[in-house]
Formats: structure tokens, C-alpha cells, sequence
């Protein structure tokens, strides 16, 4: 049976996996991504994690024939290298992702693929997860950012300058605060990521008048959410006004998010929808008025189109980017 590797590389952690050809993660490994090193230093750890793979699965009589790569930033998929990226990686954009693995493991570039790390996200899922035996699905990400795939016969629409996908960047009406559209961490204003994001959510929270002592971070909002009004007097009103910050914020990003959706499924029709990333798996908080915004938004023909949470977790990029050289 023919085995790959699939990495997953991030901006905080790499991690890569021996995968067989039924999707079957047989080993993996994760390593801190060198996301302050520059391009060869990561290239090199990077090599170091799949060649230290390679060796157990030889040990364990399993022969490994490529590695796919889902990588962070935008990727040219048809070079294999990084077409450009945020300073969460610093020196990413240029590097020659299958060039620069293939040779540091002594394969052929032609055993070698790469694309951005949501496509293989995406793909995961449609191979193995939520969006398993459908010809067309949307996927799209709520976490640190925004990001989304859309997949057809098994294929990530890549489009022509290989920065499909990008769904957190384009206009929400949900993105303003006091009349004047949020900065984007793209360099723009009023996009739906400046909203929707895990951190927006948080910066929506000390917005409304949240204290960053009651919730120091986007988990904090949520825990805070969830808990009870407070019984006690002293202290009691800070309490509270803390808390409906935090529902507050959880509910505009939610809307955002569905909305956001919404319109793509509008678009594109997919067979299926899959929603994942951290704020995906955080509840019915964020969950339930999310898919209220997005069903509103549909045109009628696509009123039942299913919208399902991803199912693979960790594993889905690994076995997405395995999917590439599988």
C-alpha cells in the first residue's frame, strides 16, 4: 500500500504524519514552527520532523513514497512556493516550499506538492470528514483568522493567483464601530475577519465596555459568557456589564460569520457546508446565532443546504495534504 506524509505547517506548530492510503494517520509528530528564523531555518526543521518520520516508518516496514505540504501564507501550488505571507512567519514569503523539501530529503520535486494549509484543511474533510462523498463543498475557518475552500471533485478552487479562499476579506456591514469600518489585519477596513476573528471578538468585547481583568483573551470572553450572573452585590454590576460585553461581542462576530457564509453559499451552491476552527467548537453561543444570520441570508432554493461542523480536528490538514500526493 502506497504511504505519504502530510505536513501541516503553521505559524506557531508544524506537525506531519505518515498517512496510508485510505486516510489512515499510522504516526505523526509536531514541532514548534521557527516562524522567527526565516525561510531556511524552517525548511531545515521542517525536513528534520518528516526525515525522523520516514525513519519510523521504516522501522515499522512501511515504505513512504512523497510528502504533501498544507503551509501557511499563500501558495503557488503549480512551483510549490510561497507566493506571499504575514509577518506571523517572518521571511516566508519566496520560499520554495518543494524545492527547497525535496532536496533536503532527497526526493523528486515531483513527489513533493504544497498548497496553502485552509485547502488542505478543506480537502481533508472532503476526502474523510464532515463533507465525505459530496462532489462540492465549502469550508470555512473561524480561529486566530478568517479562511475558507472551496472544493470540487476533490479539488481546492486555488484561483488564478493562488489566493482563492481568502473569505475573510471582502466587506461585512457588521465591521464598524462608531461609523467607521474596523482596520483589517490585511492593511484594509470593514472586512469580515476584522469582525468574525477569534481576536475580534475579544477586541469587540473591551469595545462594549468589557474589562480585560474579567477576560484577558478571546477564551475569557467565552468562559465569562457562559457563566451565571452574579448573586453577590459588591462587585455585582461590574460583573454583569462585563458579561453582556461578552455576549455582545459573541453575537456580532457570530452574525458576521454567518452572514459571511451566507453569501458564499449564495454564490457558489455547494452540495455541503463545514465550519471549523476554534470558535466552531467553542458552543451553541457562538454556533446557534451564527447559523441563524447565515440561514436568513440564503436565497430560497438553498434554504437546506447542510452546515456541519469539520469532524477530523488536527488531523484534517495532515490528511489533506497527504491527499495532494495520494
Amino acid at each position: 500500500m502506497t504511504h505519504v506524509i502530510g505536513v501541516d505547517l503553521g505559524g506557531t506548530k508544524t506537525a506531519a504524519g505518515v498517512v496510508s492510503g485510505f486516510g489512515e494517520v499510522l504516526m505523526s509528530e509536531t514541532i514548534p514552527t521557527l516562524n522567527r528564523a526565516g525561510g531556511p531555518a524552517i525548511l531545515d526543521a521542517t525536513a528534520a520532523l518528516v526525515s525522523g518520520l520516514m525513519q519510523r516508518a521504516a522501522d515499522a516496514g512501511v515504505s513512504v513514497s512523497g510528502v504533501g505540504i498544507g503551509s501557511a501564507g499563500a501558495i503557488d501550488a503549480s512551483s510549490g512556493s510561497v507566493v506571499s505571507a504575514t509577518d506571523a512567519i517572518l521571511g516566508w514569503a519566496g520560499t520554495g516550499l518543494v524545492s527547497g523539501l525535496s532536496s533536503r530529503l532527497s526526493l523528486s520535486p515531483s513527489a513533493v506538492r504544497a498548497v496553502n494549509d485552509v485547502h488542505a484543511h478543506a480537502l481533508g474533510e472532503a476526502w474523510l470528514g464532515a463533507a465525505a462523498g459530496t462532489s462540492t463543498s465549502l469550508m470555512v475557518a473561524f480561529g486566530t483568522g478568517v479562511g475558507g475552500s472551496f472544493v470540487v471533485d476533490g479539488t481546492p478552487v486555488l484561483g488564478h493567483h493562488f489566493v482563492g479562499g481568502h473569505v475573510g476579506h471582502f466587506a461585512s456591514p457588521y465591521a464598524t464601530f462608531d461609523g467607521a469600518p474596523l482596520p483589517c489585519v490585511c492593511g484594509h477596513a470593514g472586512h469580515v475577519e476584522a469582525v468574525a476573528s477569534g481576536p475580534a471578538i475579544h477586541e469587540s468585547y473591551l469595545r462594549f465596555g468589557g474589562s480585560s481583568r474579567e477576560a484577558a483573551d478571546t477564551r475569557g470572553v467565552f468562559v465569562l459568557a457562559s457563566s451565571a450572573p452574579p448573586g453577590v452585590p459588591d462587585g455585582g454590576a461590574a460583573a454583569t456589564a462585563s458579561r453582556a460585553a461578552a455576549l455582545r461581542a459573541i453575537d456580532l462576530g457570530a452574525a458576521a460569520a454567518g452572514q459571511a457564509v451566507g453569501g458564499l453559499i449564495n454564490i457558489l451552491d455547494p452540495e455541503t457546508v463545514v465550519i471549523s476552527g476554534g470558535l466552531a467548537d467553542s458552543g451553541g453561543l457562538w454556533w446557534e446565532p451564527m447559523e441563524a444570520a447565515l440561514r436568513q441570508e440564503l436565497l430560497a432554493p438553498l434554504a437546506e443546504v447542510p452546515v456541519a461542523r469539520a469532524t477530523l480536528g488536527n488531523t484534517a490538514a495532515i490528511v489533506g495534504a497527504a491527499k495532494l500526493v495520494l
